[in-house]
């Protein structure tokens, strides 16, 4: 659950009420609270009256989604309803008599719950994120908006370059993001890791580059046909960047990857053997169809999802990839995908509408690389100092299937560290069960500890 941006529209059904009395109007602010498993997500609806009737916008507070469009509400007597296209979503419920409350259900997916709104209290400041560690102006350096080249993108990438202040040459790290359409400040569940670590190493006197992916944000190129190999191009214009820069000690840029970050650092490093260094967060060891099998039991088991239904998704997932990538094209990729959704689907009797669009983005460039990319010869031709860190409850990138593959690639390193760090999830924050419906609920964007053993690390090897 809840809110993926960029999902198609789904149609809500019609709750039939049978008011006679004239119903106050939605038109004015409503707060919900919508219970996925043990985490509670905060809602805010805006309703708007205007000429064309109804609109508004939904805000998911503590998944840091705000302004997402609701083209019209219907309101008839006492019952209501709308869809959030940009989640795949829809409400449909009943206005109370004295038009306070709003109680009805919301519908995303295979998933329907419980959702009541009540009228915001005028007066009463809006539910806001608690992201403590968010660093706010003034600065004590200097904030940069930069742009570079990248010829793999044929484009100009949009970035942000935080230094020291003073001359340098300073050492210097670029962040590089983990998979999605992520812009600079890797934003997700509403917090902004990159932001958080490119502030306290900055603080620490080394510059910091983080940039918007080809596509996203500010940054050119084409997203959609990107590959993980075509990202590592990205990031080696990153680096080239930087080394034209005065102020940067060309000798001592290194590069930190979070996630599929950490497929694309050792890639770069490999090409390029003047990289200093490489800090890899949450780093796949294996390949991605691995990877995948291990992060859907993990996250089912702290779901509570039921054996046999894991079992299940296991095994179509399983035909999913083996098909996916036995094929030798995309268009023959898409059909294998859909062939197998569609059988199941039919056989669960669940609805067929999406499964073109679920094929196609199984089959993409990325996702079809991703699935057989094996990180191992790349990490096992390092010879840089590298830091390896995971999370013990990351489940998304498993530390027992992922962190011992990972240490026995670098074991001819000449300076390596590699380590578990106990009770952080996937975004090294401190977690329950590490279950991704958390990461929004826990106000620390990243553990303060994590973070000196990054920083710690870093300085003993950019030191002159």
């Amino acid at each position: 659950m809840v809110m993926k941006i960029g999902a198609v529209a789904v149609m809500a059904a019609v709750i039939g009420s049978g008011a006679s009395a004239a119903p106050a109007s939605l038109a004015g602010d409503w707060d919900g609270a919508l219970a996925v498993g043990a985490v509670t997500l905060r809602l805010a609806l805006h309703v708007h009256a205007g000429p064309q009737g109804l609109s508004g916008t939904l805000d998911s507070i503590d998944q840091g989604a705000s302004g997402l469009q609701i083209p019209s509400i219907e309101q008839h007597g006492l019952s209501a309803r709308f869809t959030v296209p940009q989640v795949h979503g829809a409400f449909s419920g009943a206005l109370s008599a004295d038009g306070d409350r709003l109680d009805g259900s919301w519908t995303q997916g295979p998933a329907t719950l419980p959702l009541e709104f009540r009228r915001h209290p005028v007066g009463v400041p809006e539910a806001k994120l608690s992201r403590p560690q968010e660093p706010v102006p003034p600065f004590p350096y200097q904030d940069l908006q930069v742009a570079f080249p990248s010829p793999g993108a044929h484009a100009t990438l949009a970035g942000e370059l935080t230094e020291p202040r003073g001359p340098g040459p300073f050492a210097a790290a670029v962040l590089i993001a983990g998979s999605g359409p992520n812009g600079r400040d890797e934003l997700v569940a509403g917090h902004r890791p990159f932001l958080v670590l490119a502030d306290y190493l900055t603080r620490r006197g080394l510059a910091v580059l983080r940039y918007d992916k080809r596509g996203i944000g500010g940054s050119g190129g084409d997203y959609a046909s990107a590959t993980t190999a075509d990202f590592a191009s990205d990031a080696e214009a990153a680096v080239a960047f930087l080394r034209s820069r005065a102020e940067i000690d060309g000798r001592r840029i290194g590069l930190l990857g979070h996630s599929e970050g950490g497929l694309i650092a050792p890639l770069v490093a490999d090409k390029d053997r003047g990289v200093a260094f490489v800090v890899l967060l949450a780093a796949p060891g294996v390949d991605g169809a691995r990877i995948l099998e291990a992060q859907g039991a993990a996250i089912g088991r702290v779901m509570g999802v039921p054996a046999d239904k894991a079992a299940q998704a296991q095994a179509l997932n399983a035909r999913l990839f083996a098909a996916i990538e036995k094929a030798g094209d995309q268009a023959a990729a898409v059909a294998a995908a859909k062939a197998i959704l569609t059988s199941a689907a039919t056989t669960a009797k669940a609805p067929p509408g999406s499964l073109d669009q679920a094929a196609a983005a199984m089959a993409n460039p990325w996702f079809r690389f991703f699935l057989s990319y094996d990180p191992v010869p790349a990490l096992s031709r390092l010879r840089c100092p590298v830091l390896a860190l995971w999370g013990s409850k990351d489940l998304q990138v498993p530390p027992d299937e992922n962190a011992p593959v990972v240490s026995a690639a670098l074991s001819h390193d000449p300076d390596v560290q590699v380590e578990v760090l106990p009770g952080l999830n996937h975004l090294f924050q401190p977690a329950t069960t590490g279950s991704p419906a958390e990461y929004s609920a826990i106000a620390e964007t990243f553990d303060p500890a994590a973070l000196q053993k990054i920083g710690d690390w870093i300085e003993r090897r950019a030191r002159r």
